[in-house]
């Protein structure tokens, strides 16, 4: 907001400048203006695209509407187009309490401070430093799409989750299958969250549901998704447990036509 109470930017950034799209040659308030714009469902899908934001080479003062070159201030009228200014991302914003910084693995700037992340090359993005030499690596593991919502993690203004298999998700989007009892990985299976309580008060189900005298001795082969062992395990109808690392996560790959005991 300018000194005259005039509100500049978008309902994503606050900058007193607009970008000229070099891919379609328009002219948005940020890249995120134009994919919205440029990929809504009245576009034809041919025509549908994502601005290149490092290829943007020429920007439009929001006050006196100046066309120049990418700068943090208007070569015009000299107003500041953004506090925070990258020449890298061609990228300006006003609202500095996000604490950017331009990440220079990632290619992109990214928020909430240096000092607070770092660079996993082999996960090829930034994670917070609590999760340095303790989180899973999985390569390039936010270059895809989030597997609920399949949004692109890896420059997705959405606050993303680590899982403790390595794969990535958004917080939302694993609060979403929390709400509807879904516990594990949709990619790998392995459990995304703590699951030491269910598992105890499976045993207890287990344990007070006998199973009846015709499938007592029946042997099934099952998978532990959280730790990868095949075991050959007395089959429940409620859950099989992992004999390996205590887990009810598990699949029946097969069962085992005799029995464990001769009849």
């Amino acid at each position: 907001m300018d000194s005259a109470g005039k509100k500049f930017g978008c309902s994503h950034y606050r900058r007193r400048c607009k970008i000229v799209a070099p891919c379609c040659g328009e002219i948005f308030d940020c890249r995120h203006c134009h994919n919205e714009s440029k990929n809504s469902l009245e576009i034809d899908v041919q025509h549908r695209h994502d601005v290149p934001r490092h290829e943007v080479e020429k920007v439009v003062c929001s006050l006196c509407n100046t066309e120049q070159n990418v700068q943090q201030n208007c070569s015009n009228c000299g107003v500041c187009m953004g506090k925070y200014f990258c020449d890298v991302c061609k990228f300006f914003d006003d609202d500095v309490s996000k604490h950017q910084y331009h990440c220079y693995g990632c290619g992109i700037c990214r928020i909430g401070g240096k000092e607070n992340y770092y660079h996993c090359n082999t996960c090829g993005c930034c994670y917070g430093i609590s999760l340095k030499d303790t989180h899973r690596c999985v390569e390039k593991a936010m270059h895809h799409n989030c597997p609920v919502c399949f949004e692109f993690l890896f420059d997705s203004t959405k606050d993303i989750s680590v899982l403790l298999c390595g794969h990535t998700i958004h917080v939302k989007c694993l609060q979403d299958m929390s709400d509807h009892f879904q516990f594990s990985c949709p990619l790998c299976s392995r459990s995304a969250f703590d699951m030491t309580s269910v598992w105890k008060s499976l045993d207890l189900e287990v344990a007070a549901t006998p199973m009846p005298q015709m499938y007592q001795n029946k042997m099934v082969w099952i998978l532990c998704n959280d730790c990868g062992k095949k075991a050959n395990v007395q089959f429940h109808i409620i859950a099989h447990k992992c004999p390996e690392c205590k887990s009810y996560n598990t699949r029946q790959t097969r069962a085992q036509p005799t029995s464990r005991h001769s009849v």
